[in-house]
This record gives structure tokens, sequence and C-alpha cells, in this order.
């Protein structure tokens, strides 16, 4: 490569880590032929993510960034597991290749992937679409999502991959304590949130894989239809229950556009955008939820309000730290507030926060 390094936030490719990493894969990857072309994926806000590019292979490569980080935080192996466990299902994934563990070739852990050709929209309200378009975009989403919660997690091998009960007590601890561990903050609406969420544990133990990152910008749409054709970025799956991430994945009909790229008082209707009660009726009617007992409460999406605030938070921290990935980490971590507070609204705790 002409360059000396490639950068993007903590996720830095100095000159030699290049050349350790193009022997390795040399090693491990028969047949690559061609230079090393090497180019950071710029927007993500976690593992620093590249495309490696040779004449006759097209691949991906996710790492652990460098630094001090959040226990448990950046789970690139847990990531690598279930994509692998995925690979004959139903629900596309793409195709992993391997998982190195050891820091002798890019310092921190690192696996690699097939790339998928296809389109990621960063943008909820997918500018330039048709109506048509968008809606099926939209339940192309939550189509996969009942694909992914569907899935007999004992039988693609991952009975041991989190434990089968108790799964929001686990996350509420879980989530206390990296919010213990994010140098630096005070959000008081965050400590409310949890406190509140303790008091309102749910008592079902349903318990399906789940992704815990699911939205949008997480999916590869084919390049033409409106299908989704590999669901990426699964740092956060584990065993849970799944209407966290269906209360997750409707974060954006609860807040605004400028509260990290909500839909929530745009006109749905002229957008083509499904209105959030009919997106989760699909999702209800095709995985035998018709109930509202087993439909989501208030407590799923104030679990997940809070979840995100902690996760902006330690954005915060990394950027008081030095180790952020992407550029934009300073003005995410600032959202944390307003994301605790959309929570606090949604368990009835405060009036509508503007």
């Amino acid at each position: 490569m002409d360059q000396a390094q490639t950068s993007v936030g903590a996720g830095e490719m100095r000159s030699q880590d290049i050349d350790r990493l193009d022997a390795f894969l040399r090693r491990h990857i028969p047949g690559l032929q061609g230079s090393l072309q090497l180019q950071g994926i710029i927007g993500g806000q976690s593992n620093p993510t590249f495309f490696l590019d040779y004449d006759n292979r097209h691949l991906i490569l996710r790492k652990k960034p460098t630094g001090n980080l959040l226990p448990s935080a950046h789970a690139v192996d847990r990531e690598y597991k279930v994509m692998a466990a995925l690979a004959d299902t139903d629900l596309p994934v793409p195709k992993v290749l391997l998982y190195h563990a050891d820091p002798d070739v890019l310092d921190t852990p690192f696996y690699l992937m097939e790339r998928v050709e296809g389109r990621v929209f960063s943008d909820n309200t997918l500018a330039g679409m048709t109506q048509d378009q968008r809606q099926g975009i939209y339940f192309s989403m939550i189509d996969s999502l009942t694909k992914l919660h569907s899935i007999d997690w004992r039988a693609v091998g991952l009975a041991d991959y989190g434990r089968a009960e108790g799964y929001f007590e686990r996350q509420l601890n879980r989530w206390s304590k990296q919010w213990a561990l994010t140098e630096g903050a005070e959000n008081p609406a965050i400590d409310r949130l949890l406190e509140w969420l303790k008091a309102h544990l749910p008592v079902d133990q349903e318990t399906t894989l789940v992704h815990g990152d699911f939205k949008l910008n997480n999916l590869i749409f084919h390049p033409t239809e409106n299908r989704v054709v590999a669901v990426l970025d699964w740092e956060l799956s584990t065993l849970g229950h799944p209407l966290a991430d269906v209360a997750f994945n409707t974060i954006p009909w609860r807040s605004y556009p400028a509260e990290y790229g909500g839909i929530r008082g745009l006109d749905l209707a002229a957008l083509g955008i499904p209105k959030e009660a009919d997106y989760l009726r699909y999702y209800y009617e095709r995985t035998g939820r018709q109930d509202p007992s087993r439909q989501a409460q208030p407590f799923h999406w104030a679990f997940a309000f809070m979840r995100l605030a902690v996760i902006f938070e330690g954005i915060s921290a990394r950027v008081r730290m030095g180790n952020a990935v992407a550029q934009d980490a300073s003005d995410v971590g600032a959202l944390a507030a307003v994301v605790a507070h959309r929570g606090l609204e949604v368990a009835g705790l405060i009036k509508e926060h503007t």
C-alpha cells in the first residue's frame, strides 16, 4: 500500500500491522492473488472494521479496539461464534472464515468474514426511496427479526451461548456495572431509570437467541430488491428475551429525528413507513403473540432506552480516554441524557421530554 497507515478512530492500521496481516492471511487463506488493499469503514461506534481486498477475494475484518475497555464489551469472539452457528439457517448472515485471538498480528483479537454485496441504510427515513420501497424495507427488517427469534438455538449449537432464564435481571446487573465503570460520567436519569427497571422486572422467562442491536443500519439489503441479505454486528447477542430485541428495534418510532435518527413526529403515511402498531402486529402474528400479555410493555422500551443511554455514555468515556472509534463519537455521547429521559418518559415517570 502507498499510505503509511489506515485509521478509523481507535482502529489504526500501521504499515507493519498491514504487512503482518497480509502474511497471516496468505498462510491461512489459500489462493489469494494480488496485493492487499485495506480501507477502514467509518460509521460504527464499536469494533473497528475494515474492507480487505485482493484481486480475487473481498473480505471484511472486525477487531477489538485498542486501549482500556469496559468488561465484556467488544466481544468479537461472540460475533464470530454466533454467525458460524447461523450459517445453515434461513436467517442470512455473512460467511465467517476465521477467528484469531492472539494479539501477535493486530494487537487485539479479530475475525474475518466474506463481504456481502448490497445496500446499508443509515437513514431511517430512507431518503430517495419510494413509498413502496420504504414499506418493503421495513417489513423485510421485522421479518428477519421473526426468523431470528424462531431459530432453535440448541439445535444450531448455541446452548452454551448464555443462560436460558433470568435475562432481564442479568442484563440489569450487567448494565448497572457497565454504568458504574463508565469513567467521568454523571447522568441522574440513568440512575433513576435503573431503579425503576429493577422494581418492575417481568416474570416471564421466555428464551430465544437475541441480537441485542437489531436496527436498520446493521442489515445489508439486496442491491436492487427490498430484502435483507445479511444481518451484521452480533457483538451484543446472547440467549435472552425476544421482546428486548423488539423494543430496541422500534426505538425510532419513539424518538425524534435529532435523537439518533428517530422517525417520531414525521408523516409516516406520506413516507410509506409503517406505523409502529402495524409493524409490531406483523411480528406478533408471525410469532404467535396475539395475546397482549405477551407483547412489548413499557418495561421493554424503558430497558432499551436505558441500555442505549449507557452505551452512549460509554462512547463519551472513550472520547475522554482517546480511544473512541467513530469520528462523531462525541456528538453521539451527548445524546445519553436525552435517551435516558425517553426511558423515563415511557416508564411514566416524567411527561414528554422535548
